[in-house]
């Protein structure tokens, strides 16, 4: 298994929403800095690096690129 940077995640809530959506396709991944924020309480959390298989690198983009879509639809 090869991991590879695929996007950072900007809040705890964007990162549960990925997490959550890799899980339930079954995509291998790892976050990077996921709980750094609880070492420091009261600063800004930090940003996570989301990691990859890289064979699951393009169905990981589309999922991804699917959950914003309906983040901004429903935003809007």
């Amino acid at each position: 298994m090869r991991m590879i940077h695929l996007t950072n995640a900007q809040d705890v809530g964007e990162l549960a929403m990925i997490k959550s959506l890799f899980d339930g396709n079954r995509i291998s991944y790892v976050v990077h800095g996921e709980h750094v924020s609880s070492l420091y309480p009261g600063m800004a959390f930090s940003v996570s690096r989301v990691m990859v298989d890289a064979a699951d690198r393009v169905r990981a983009e589309v999922l991804l690129g699917r959950l914003r879509l309906s983040i901004r639809e429903s935003s809007s």
